[in-house]
């Protein structure tokens, strides 16, 4: 599976949010898309996702332009994890799961054995099956993005879209789904994900997409991209980059200047 967004162009009435984002991305690497607030991470997300269609440039998946598919067809390419999830009703996480299913069946037919098969195969990938008859509204921030991120896989995608999947989590469960995120890619899966930490670009990403007023101000390797002064210019603030030597290797370390 790749990736391939070229000029992309994207404007709410007169406001002009994405001015020509280009970059591309494959299988097996985790990109991270980093910005300030309003920088336009999520109108790009929406555009790649098809949820935007009337835009300027293009969006090629294995080659092909976007606009040759149909809903159900990007639905089977690109999966969505978004940044939480509040359920009306209290599913299931087997039947939450399941939900992933629908891009598989056809027309208003059922799930049936083999989507229960999938289910099953995708609680077992994330680690979670020990919650499949637990409610989602009865789990922590943390279970629940990794039902979100289950549930994805159940769409049998080999592309995810997360909109930062790390917020409003404690700091266990942040690693505990970055973890996991790197699992999916080391099996093949590209995933495209928004953060606001810096840090999670350094410790598992493979690329990194910095957007500032709708372009690509710098993509790359995250250790040749988010030096010291990239830091600070992003995000206005004077930052320290160290190397911190620990049991499991040596790993960067953002040190803010405190005032």
């Amino acid at each position: 599976m790749t990736l391939a967004v070229t000029d992309l162009r994207c404007s709410y009435g007169k406001h002009a949010v994405l001015k020509g984002v280009d970059f591309s991305a494959a299988e097996g690497e985790c990109v991270c898309v980093l910005g300030a607030n309003g920088a336009g991470k999520t109108t790009l997300f929406r555009c790649v996702l098809g949820l935007l269609g009337d835009y300027p440039g293009d969006i090629c998946f294995d080659g092909a332009n976007s606009r040759t598919y149909s809903a159900r067809e990007i639905a089977r390419k690109i999966a969505y994890v978004p940044q939480a999830h509040s359920p009306t009703f209290n599913y299931s996480v087997f039947e939450t799961v399941l939900m992933g299913t629908n891009a598989l069946t056809q027309g208003f037919r059922g799930p049936g054995a083999s989507q229960r098969d999938v289910v099953e195969w995708a609680l077992d990938v994330t680690g979670i099956s020990h919650l499949a008859s637990r409610g989602f509204a009865e789990l922590s921030g943390g279970e629940r993005q990794l039902v979100l991120i289950a549930r994805a896989l159940a769409q049998k995608s080999n592309m995810i879209i997360m909109d930062e999947p790390t917020a409003n989590l404690d700091y266990g469960n942040q690693f505990r789904v970055l973890t996991q995120v790197r699992r999916l890619t080391r099996q093949g899966y590209l995933v495209v994900l928004s953060t606001h930490s810096p840090e999670h670009a350094l410790l598992y990403a493979d690329k990194v997409v910095v957007l500032r007023d709708g372009t690509v101000d710098m993509c790359g390797e995250p250790g040749a991209v988010l030096t010291p002064a990239a830091i600070s210019d992003i995000y206005g603030i004077s930052v320290e980059l160290q190397q911190m030597r620990t049991a499991w290797g040596t790993v960067p370390v953002i040190v803010p200047k405190v005032e």
